[in-house]
């Protein structure tokens, strides 16, 4: 192996290289920045080219070649080595693997020996590819006690943050924190947190100052700069968190703006209003104020707005001058005609009455269901509604019982408005979807009822009959007359040009009921109570089961003998009856 000196161009480059991946555009950056500033350090090495042929070929090296031919270098010196291609191929591959980068420890150690021979930190910075702040990043480890080095060398390093907070303490009390946190034998890493805690000072920054630099030298604020901060931030700080909110303090007195006032804090660094004072979130009006104060947490000047309760003025008797003393007094909120314990009792004797007139009172059979109408509006009733496209939407009894009340404030309509109300509030209220708008079978024995299984469309198509088994999709097929093919999409387009002018309808889809279905679910919701005037409680709930605990309590009390005023009540529907 001997070295020689060769114009970088001249190599060639070897074709069974480890590295086939492009490097990094910053990688390369770093190394094209260290070839300007010292040339190269290693020389690559070389081989002659095989089958007797001139030149020679890389074997290592290759990216020094390539930056040195970017750094535009006319010459650069390399170790020939013989042309053995089992030791090419390892050396290829062992200087790619077997290297270990500096930590940032022996960094800093090699940036300041560079120091000491004269580099500046911005020539160190150009060299290797570095920004100036990362060379000052990694020299505030001159600030790091001897021993916290000598363990952080040892590869058991500390984060970003703990670091910086490590570094802007003093020796004295890196030294007093290191005595009590310092790892024993037994530990394998250090506590650094509890270390960074133990040397945490409340900082106070600078982007949160409103004063300016000649308040700043008059509290005596000194600024230390975060290099570990953003770079496109204001870094600054300072610990003097005393001067800091002098100053802040004296700039808000001297600025303070019309119609604010300087308010406290309380204990929690919330700001204290003045008494029945309400704080104002929306848009301040002209007779809001402002009251302004220092948030302890990070000494920024803050606002908030508020509104004074509303005052009455009022002049003395018999003065008519201008300047007539005014007494401001509060304006006494009026005692209601009626206590809250009041309208209770109303809300109470209003029921009773009109569960009475409901139960005897001659009601005609427009009027009653113009009433059902009503009681569907009532704020006391929450229908989940199947009429729209939001599956968590409510029907809105009240926009159609509004419908039916005149002028006057009354009920007042025809039979055809009664008719089309109570459509619409069906519509609403009625849902055979699969969510929570389902009304069970309930809404499937109305619609048996009014011959809605006519108005179902036409579903031979592509979409629903996806979603049929093998099994039910041949028996659909050949319930219809259509011949069932080998693959089930074929059997499904057979289908679907089948029906093409005329209307499929599933068996499973239709809307009536069976009459198993609906004899079950009328003997378990029919009256429990052995009269045949209907006095017994009936339960609600739905056919899967699912009975809300109000109607279960209904269920247990209809086995329970009828009290007196239950059966008043029952006579009174048999005279309103007849």
């Amino acid at each position: 192996m001997y070295l020689i000196s060769i114009d970088p161009r001249a190599l060639q480059e070897n074709p069974n290289k480890s590295r086939r991946s492009k490097s990094s555009a910053q990688a390369d950056a770093v190394l094209l920045a260290s070839i300007k500033a010292v040339g190269i350090v290693h020389p690559p090495v070389v081989s002659p080219a095989p089958d007797g042929g001139n030149g020679f070929v890389i074997d290592a090296g290759h990216r020094r070649v390539a930056q040195a031919i970017e750094a535009d270098l006319a010459e650069i010196l390399v170790l020939v080595d013989d042309a053995d291609h089992a030791n090419g191929a390892i050396r290829s591959v062992v200087e790619n693997i077997a290297r270990e980068p500096l930590n940032p420890i022996d960094q800093w150690r090699a940036i300041e020996r560079l120091v000491a021979l004269g580099w500046t930190e911005e020539s160190i910075a150009l060299a290797l590819a570095l920004p100036v702040r990362q060379i000052r990043k990694l020299r505030l480890l001159a600030n790091i006690l001897p021993a916290m080095l000598d363990q952080m060398a040892r590869g058991d390093m500390p984060n970003e943050q703990q670091l910086r907070t490590i570094a802007a303490a003093s020796q004295e009390e890196q030294a007093e924190v290191w005595k009590k946190y310092k790892p024993k034998k037994q530990d394998a890493q250090t506590a650094w947190w509890d270390i960074a805690r133990g040397l945490t000072k409340t900082r106070m920054l600078a982007k949160d100052a409103s004063f300016g630099d000649e308040l700043a030298t008059a509290y005596g604020i000194v600024w230390q700069e975060d290099l570990f901060a953003p770079a496109d931030q204001d870094g600054r700080y300072t610990t003097d968190v005393q001067a800091f909110l002098g100053a802040q303090q004296e700039w808000l007195s001297n600025n303070l703006p019309k119609r604010g006032a300087v308010i406290e804090v309380n204990d929690w660094g919330q700001p204290k209003l003045p008494a029945k004072a309400s704080q104002v979130y929306g848009k301040s009006g002209k007779g809001d104020s402002t009251g302004w104060y220092i948030n302890p947490r990070d000494g920024s000047v803050q606002s908030v707005a508020y509104r004074l309760p509303e005052t009455k003025k009022k002049t003395a008797a018999g003065d008519s001058d201008a300047d007539a003393t005014q007494d401001t007094i509060e304006v006494r909120k009026a005692r209601p005609d009626v206590s809250q314990k009041g309208l209770h009792m109303v809300g109470d004797l209003r029921t009773d009455a009109l569960h009475e007139a409901l139960a005897r009172a001659p009601i005609e059979d427009d009027t009653l269901i113009a009433l059902l109408i009503l009681g569907f509006a009532g704020t006391n009733v929450t229908i989940a509604c199947g009429s729209s496209d939001n599956p968590y939407g409510y029907a809105n009894g009240r926009k159609h019982a509004a419908r039916l009340i005149g002028e006057d404030g009354k009920l007042a309509f025809d039979r055809d408005t009664l008719q089309q109300v109570a459509r619409s509030l069906l519509v609403d209220v009625m849902s055979c979807r699969r969510n929570r708008s389902d009304s069970g079978l309930s809404a499937r024995i109305a619609g048996d009822a009014i011959g809605a299984d006519a108005f179902l469309p036409n579903m031979a198509t592509e979409e629903f009959l996806a979603c049929l088994s093998r099994g039910a999709l041949e028996a659909a097929a050949e319930a219809s007359g259509v011949p069932v093919r080998i693959k089930v999409k074929d059997t499904r387009a057979a289908l679907v040009e089948h029906f093409a002018e005329g209307s499929f309808i599933h068996p499973a889809s239709t809307i009536a009921p069976t009459a198993e279905e609906v004899s079950a679910w009328a003997a378990r919701f029919a009256p429990k109570g052995s009269d045949d005037d209907g006095s017994g409680a009936e339960p609600s709930g739905d056919v899967e089961g699912d009975v809300p605990e109000e109607a279960a309590a209904d269920v247990e009390m209809a086995d329970e003998p009828a009290e007196d005023g239950e059966e008043d009540e029952a006579a009174g529907f048999r005279e309103a009856a007849e």
